[in-house]
């Protein structure tokens, strides 16, 4: 019933592309976070990759003006490639926020945190893969989106846990090297985990999102 034919596929191959951009942001941030010496050398991409989504998010909405018939709602569209690309921004903030603090050394379960951003990423990619057949590809989409609530979850525990011990850390430092220093390393990096935080949890909104367009059309 709702197998789209490939003339209506474009939309879908789109949403493809810029959860990959999705993807690849979390995938540097985790680069950075285990080293942040790194982010020289991935300065560049860093800068473009807010710009190539924005292009991506340019042809759908261009797509959208000029399309008679949508093999979704509209508004589901609109509202699906705005997501994708506000959890671009907040990735590309939260590169930029590790290189502007000059953030040296991670907590020590802040590549937990990432990898898990990594992971739900990938899912993401995945389901957007297999939605345009998405009566078909039902249950493998909802274990996709499953997968993703799972990790933002486990992102959860991590990050509160991470938050108490980096307090913990900055108390103990205020003792041996004056609170200054202490203070910059608390905010710098309570600054960088809530960042991470947040894109973790918007995968979960945006794979809610891919769940409602599976309950409307399967």
């Amino acid at each position: 019933m709702f197998n789209f034919a490939r003339k209506d596929t474009e939309f879908f191959d789109l949403f493809v592309e810029n959860a990959k951009f999705f993807h690849l942001g979390a995938v540097m941030l985790d680069a950075l976070i285990k080293d942040p010496n790194k982010s020289l050398e991935h300065i560049e991409e860093i800068l473009g990759l807010e710009s190539s989504a924005d292009e991506v998010n340019e042809k759908i909405i261009n797509k959208l003006n000029l399309s008679f018939i949508t093999p979704i709602d509209r508004e589901d569209i609109y509202a699906i490639a705005g997501e994708l690309g506000n959890g671009i921004d907040m990735l590309q903030g939260a590169l930029q926020r590790i290189i502007m603090y000059h953030a040296g050394h991670s907590t020590r379960r802040s590549p937990d945190l990432t990898k898990l951003l990594v992971d739900g990423t990938n899912e993401l990619v995945k389901a957007f893969k297999l939605l345009s057949d998405v009566k078909t590809n039902q249950r493998e989409i909802l274990d996709a989106v499953h997968k993703v609530a799972d990790y933002e979850s486990k992102g959860d525990l991590i990050y509160r846990a991470e938050i108490g011990i980096l307090f913990d850390e900055a108390v103990e430092a205020a003792k041996e090297h004056g609170a200054s220093r202490a203070v910059i390393h608390l905010i710098k990096w309570k600054d960088i985990l809530e960042d991470v935080e947040e894109a973790l949890d918007h995968t979960k909104k945006v794979s809610d999102m891919i769940r409602g367009v599976v309950m409307k059309y399967a």
